[in-house]
């Protein structure tokens, strides 16, 4: 029987306003993995730089690994019979690492929005969760909203803001009011886990919003404020996605969920089981198995709902591609609570990449 053990690249840090978050996630799972892998730790720091991070895990999140004293520059080879990276040694030595497969524990901008999905697909590396248009049209809240209503499923009333608009300031204004009425969300429509946004209760706090969220994004997404418990699904798989036989509830201390709230200050409650109908759970599920295939996912993602309080309707807010795997998230204790260990849940991640790669599932080469 070969000896030879699966090599998995794990990727984190990155260059987005989640970077932090990122390397919450990645302790995780880099404690949660399998010793049947081999596992090379490429680190990305904020200012960009991709290194090989062969020191404790125990230092990511101290921020002590970007001082570690054999870091090399990785950089991911295009050359797809290379199958891997070039390490570059600070003596001009350099190195070709293959490996079997990617995983990017990146969240927000460079890391789900399909920019590093393309580029793993120009290198012919298989690589865990959806691949680069489905990332890139998961992230453009514009585009998750067009493709989704295309497809018949509900999400919040909404327009579009831009510079261009913010230039008709007033007209723009006037426009929303009509169509969503106060308070509305500002949302970026590419920054992800709730930064840049903000609540309008009046034109002033609007125009002050969409200069906020416009600082993360050349476009936002204005969105009428709906009264409703907010609820995630978890969603597994390719061709075949399930979703995970439980919902989760968040309850907000704070007015809505902020990035702080999400991540670093514990101001938010979670219910697992969430607490709505059996009825009303089934049909966030089937909901989210539908949207996951409709945008096309593939792999794993979360999947966003209001349920309005006054009448029960499931309205979709977003799908996240690589959601958090903190020791906190949601994603990962959906899935333990319906008998997926942590452990076992990134072992399947990793079988579905896998999987992918056999059947060339790399839609690039056309």
């Amino acid at each position: 029987m070969s000896e030879h053990k699966i090599k998995v690249a794990v990727l984190f840090g990155g260059v987005s306003s989640e970077h932090e978050i990122s390397l919450l996630s990645v302790e995780s799972v880099l404690s949660n993995l399998s010793d049947e892998y081999e596992v090379l730790r490429i680190g990305i720091t904020k200012d960009g730089r991709w290194v090989e991070y062969t020191g404790a895990d125990n230092e990511i999140t101290s921020q002590k690994w970007e001082s570690d004293l054999s870091l090399r520059t990785a950089v991911v080879s295009p050359d797809r019979s290379h199958h891997g990276f070039l390490m570059l040694g600070k003596d001009g030595s350099c190195e070709v690492v293959s490996v079997d497969v990617c995983f990017p524990v990146l969240h927000g901008k460079h890391g789900e929005d399909g920019t590093i999905q393309g580029l793993f697909q120009l290198a012919g590396i298989p690589f865990v969760g959806c691949n680069t248009i489905s990332s890139a049209n998961c992230m453009d809240k514009e585009m998750t909203h067009t493709i989704l209503e295309a497809n018949g499923i509900r999400m919040a009333k909404w327009v579009i803001v831009n510079g261009e608009k913010m230039a008709h300031f007033e007209e723009f204004a006037q426009q929303a009011e009509e169509k969503l009425g106060y308070p509305m969300f500002v949302k970026p429509a590419n920054a992800g886990s709730s930064v840049g946004v903000g609540k309008a209760h009046n034109r002033e706090e609007l125009k002050k919003a969409c200069e906020v969220a416009l600082k993360e994004d050349y476009k936002a997404v204005v969105e009428e404020c709906i009264e409703m418990q907010e609820v995630e699904t978890a969603v597994l798989g390719n061709a075949h996605p399930q979703a995970a036989g439980v919902v989760g509830e968040l309850v907000p201390v704070v007015e809505f969920y902020t990035y702080e709230a999400k991540y670093i200050d514990g101001t938010t409650v979670l219910h697992i089981p969430g607490r709505v109908s059996e009825e009303t759970s089934l049909e966030l599920r089937q909901t989210a198995e539908k949207a996951f295939a409709a945008i096309d996912c593939e792999g794993f993602a979360r999947i966003d709902f209001f349920v309005r309080k006054s009448d029960g309707a499931v309205i979709l807010n977003e799908i996240n591609t690589i959601p958090g795997f903190t020791s906190i998230s949601m994603y990962p204790k959906l899935w333990a609570h319906c008998g997926l260990s942590y452990p076992q849940l990134l072992t399947r991640l990793i079988e579905l990449a896998l999987e992918r790669g056999r059947k060339g599932a790399d839609r690039a080469d056309g």
